[in-house]
């Protein structure tokens, strides 16, 4: 077995009973190097792990389907804290959980009997590519045009974790569940617009230092003066092509990386 992956995420095993397969996986993993945790399918005691935890491993079986309210907090779970699922069951099985958690969330599906190697290898991958200096950045989009913020989920999301949120309060609401390396934010919504919402995330210790990049459809001068007192990181227009708003991503962290490291 390949074993020359160190990664340093931790993985929760989550099993309806005390599984002698989920132990020996939880065994096996750590004998890889992978920091590991055990819980039995309740929500009180999948709550003390879900803040350390980068990916969960659920093992499906019929006590499991029995109980809807926990495939429905992990659904929750895995979109909020943008984390990894991998699932380990029988093919109807699988089928029962689509209906509450859907299948984008699902990072890899393992049928019994269960080739441990291979999910390994898998889980090692994983947190290879999503945990330290490796791990995608979070860009959350803030923006009351639906459609035009699902288009640049869309965008974004094979290079980036992509947060959505429709208001101020939403953003806010979201930013005290989770972190976000960058915002863009549209410069005119309702309610409360660009700069009221970057206003308020300046005065929040936890969200004041996240980079702001405004998305607008105007780009004369006086809108532009209008938030330089606060700081922005860039003023984009809305009419952005796909393959210069990644280029402008790119160029931004990287730049933040070579500031960090000088």
């Amino acid at each position: 077995m390949d074993l020359e992956f160190q990664p340093a995420g931790k993985v929760l095993i989550i099993s309806a009973t005390d599984s002698f397969l989920a132990k020996s996986l939880m065994s096996k993993l750590s004998g890889a190097g992978i920091t590991t945790a055990f819980s039995h399918a309740k929500i009180k005691e999948i709550e003390k792990f879900t803040e350390a935890m980068e990916l969960v491993i659920l093992f499906m079986n019929e006590e499991l389907l029995e109980l809807p309210e926990i495939l429905v907090y992990l659904k929750d779970l895995i979109q909020d804290k943008d984390k990894g699922l991998i699932l380990i069951g029988e093919d109807t099985e699988y089928d029962v959980v689509k209906k509450s958690i859907p299948e984008q969330c699902v990072t890899e599906w393992f049928r019994r009997p269960l080739d441990i190697d291979k999910l390994i290898k898998g889980v090692s991958v994983y947190l290879d590519e999503n945990t330290g200096e490796k791990r995608k950045k979070t860009v959350l989009i803030v923006d009351d045009d639906i459609t035009y913020m699902r288009t640049v989920y869309e965008w974004l999301k094979a290079d980036y974790h992509v947060g959505m949120a429709s208001n101020g309060v939403q953003a806010i609401s979201y930013l005290a569940k989770n972190k976000a390396d960058l915002i863009l934010l549209d410069y005119e919504m309702p309610i409360a617009n660009g700069p009221q919402v970057l206003s308020m995330l300046r005065d929040d210790s936890e969200t004041g230092q996240i980079p702001v990049m405004f998305l607008t459809g105007h780009d004369d001068r006086e809108s532009v003066l209008s938030v330089v007192g606060l700081s922005p990181v860039d003023y984009l227009l809305k009419t952005i092509d796909k393959a210069t708003l990644l280029s402008k991503l790119e160029a931004f962290f990287s730049k933040k990386k070579a500031l960090s490291l000088s």
